[in-house]
């Protein structure tokens, strides 16, 4: 069975309203279940919401113009695709509309059933695209993780809150150890499956409000939000516990031991800038590979070994 889509209706003509609801009612595809608003601020907070799949928006709501409430929308971050409906077929609308985001736009003279249903079709499938490219531009292809660009920025966000009101966050550089071995002994497709293997276990185990990257080859980092040095040791050690006691397994010929090292450096007492937070549990991950992997250590110097496997 299809899954119920939601569409937002922002017109005050209730004439308008009921012509669209019996329009939908007549979609060959679907299901879809209109819902409405019939003002600028109620229009506003409902699409904000993000949980419709396309929006179709009057040009004109009383005495308000639809593509300001649209372009307001935009600025707020909403993504849901919008259709404008007008009563004016000029070129000046057609690009006005397009220029403040809008995917489309159908005057309401010709409007029939069968247009609506194909015009929000080409909107559900566009969204579709879009939202693909937007997690290509945030999300690591192999592992599904933030990849490092979105991490960069999210890092230099949570570096800001973090001096402004003096909390702390964690930010802890992860290595799986021997991954070369790994690569060469067997394939460079097994050791795809080991990164998606460590990645899915980090992902999992973290919170929500923490952030996980693949920083680059076997290399993973964590921010952990609200967070001290001696907490984050303790969830990396509780990780790497974890991933003792769940090796990755392969088909049904082969299961690999993986062992992680991983440094630490706290927001508030191992640097001064975004970059050298980076830098400080880089070289305690470093000092974590140089004292015999399958450890944590922190910038403090704190050392603590995960179970032998």
């Amino acid at each position: 069975m299809s899954k119920l889509r939601k569409i937002l209706l922002i017109d005050d003509d209730r004439v308008q309203q009921r012509l669209m609801h019996e329009m939908v009612k007549n979609f060959r595809s679907g299901p879809f279940e209109l819902e409405q608003a019939a003002t600028y601020e109620d229009g506003l907070k409902k699409i904000l919401t993000g949980k419709y799949a396309a929006c179709l928006l009057d040009y004109r709501l009383d005495d308000r113009d639809g593509l300001a409430l649209l372009r307001e929308a935009r600025i707020a971050g909403c993504v849901t695709p919008v259709i404008v409906l007008t009563a004016d077929d000029s070129e000046e609308v057609d690009i006005a509309a397009m220029e403040a985001g809008a995917v489309d736009y159908l005057v309401k003279g010709s409007l029939t059933p069968r247009l609506l249903e194909r015009s929000l079709r080409y909107a559900l499938k566009l969204d579709e695209t879009l939202a693909q490219l937007r997690m290509l531009a945030l999300r690591d292809e192999l592992t599904r993780l933030l990849n490092r660009r979105e991490f960069q920025r999210i890092l230099e966000e949570e570096w800001d809150r973090s001096m402004r009101f003096k909390r702390p966050f964690a930010l802890v550089m992860v290595d799986i150890d021997h991954f070369k071995r790994i690569n060469d002994t067997y394939g460079h497709q097994t050791g795809d499956e080991v990164l998606r293997h460590v990645a899915s276990l980090l992902a999992g185990q973290v919170r929500n409000v923490d952030r996980v990257a693949r920083y680059g080859g076997e290399e993973f980092a964590i921010i952990m939000v609200e967070t001290d040095r001696q907490s984050a040791i303790d969830s990396m050690h509780r990780l790497g516990a974890l991933l003792a006691e769940t090796p990755c397994v392969i088909g049904n010929y082969l299961t690999i031991e993986v062992t992680l090292s991983a440094g630490v450096a706290s927001s508030l007492f191992d640097a001064t800038n975004a970059s050298d937070l980076v830098a400080a549990a880089d070289r305690a991950l470093y000092a974590a590979k140089e004292g015999g992997r399958n450890r944590i250590v922190s910038a403090d110097g704190t050392v603590v070994v995960f179970k032998e496997t």
